[in-house]
C-alpha cells in the first residue's frame, strides 16, 4: 500500500495566510457582485464598470422585462375578478328572470285555467216560430251540476227543465211567456236533463242557451 507523507507544520499555511486569502476571496466575490451581477442583473452599476462590458443595458432590459411581466400578473388578476363579478352578476340577473318567467308562466297557466273555466262549453242558438216546439238534453250521472244562461229575443216562449232516467222523473223550473233565464242543474239521477220549449207567442222567438259544467254530452231529443 503507499502511504503519503504527512506534511510538517513548517509546510502548512499559517493563520495570517488564511485570514489574507479569506479577505482576497470576500473582496473578489464583493468586486463580482458589484461591478458584474448588480448591472447585469439588476442594472444597478455603481462602478460604471458594468456600462463598459455593456452588462448594466442586460440588466436594465431584464427588470424592464420583470416589472412588465409584474404589470401583465396584475391586470389578469383584475381581469379575473372582473370576470368572476359579471359572472355572478349574469347568475343573479339570470336566476331572476328565470324566476320571474316562472312567476309569469304560472300565472298565465292560472289564468289560463280560469279563463278555460270560465268558458262556456257548449253553445246553441234556435229559432222557434209560432207554435213550435224544441227539446234538448244533458246527459248527466247522479251528483253532477252545470250551470246554464238562456236568453230569448224576439218574443216569449214557455219551458219545462226536467230529467228522467231508470223509471225516475223530476222537473227542476217551469217558465211560462219566459224571455230568459239562468241557473244549475243538480243531477237527481243518472240520465237525460234538459229543456222543452214550446213558443206560444204571435212572433218568432230566437232561443241562445250557453252551457258549462258536469255532463257527458248535450243533444237534441226534439
Amino acid at each position: 500500500m503507499f502511504n503519503g507523507q504527512k506534511p510538517s507544520l513548517d509546510e502548512l499555511p499559517s493563520s495570517a495566510q488564511l485570514t489574507r486569502s479569506t479577505l482576497i476571496a470576500a473582496a473578489s466575490a464583493a468586486a463580482i457582485l458589484v461591478g458584474v451581477v448588480l448591472p447585469a442583473e439588476y442594472g444597478i452599476d455603481p462602478t460604471r464598470i458594468g456600462s463598459v462590458l455593456g452588462l448594466t443595458e442586460m440588466g436594465e432590459i431584464k427588470t424592464e422585462l420583470a416589472e412588465e411581466a409584474e404589470a401583465d400578473r396584475q391586470m389578469d388578476m383584475t381581469i379575473d375578478e372582473q370576470s368572476s363579478l359579471l359572472d355572478d352578476l349574469l347568475g343573479i340577473f339570470v336566476g331572476t328572470a328565470h324566476a320571474q318567467t316562472a312567476v309569469e308562466t304560472e300565472e298565465t297557466g292560472e289564468a289560463a285555467e280560469a279563463e278555460a273555466a270560465d268558458a262556456w262549453r257548449d253553445e246553441i242558438t234556435f229559432t222557434l216560430a209560432p207554435g213550435d216546439t224544441a227539446e234538448w238534453k244533458l246527459v248527466m250521472e247522479e251528483g253532477q251540476i252545470a250551470e246554464y244562461v238562456m236568453t230569448i229575443e224576439g218574443g216569449r216562449v214557455n219551458f219545462d227543465l226536467h230529467g228522467h232516467g231508470g223509471g225516475q222523473s223530476v222537473t227542476y223550473e217551469k217558465g211560462r211567456g219566459s224571455t230568459g233565464a239562468e241557473g244549475t242543474i243538480p243531477a237527481a239521477f243518472d240520465g237525460e236533463h234538459g229543456w222543452f220549449w214550446r213558443n206560444r207567442d204571435d212572433q218568432d222567438a230566437t232561443v241562445t242557451l250557453q252551457l258549462r259544467g258536469e255532463y257527458a254530452e248535450f243533444k237534441d231529443v226534439s
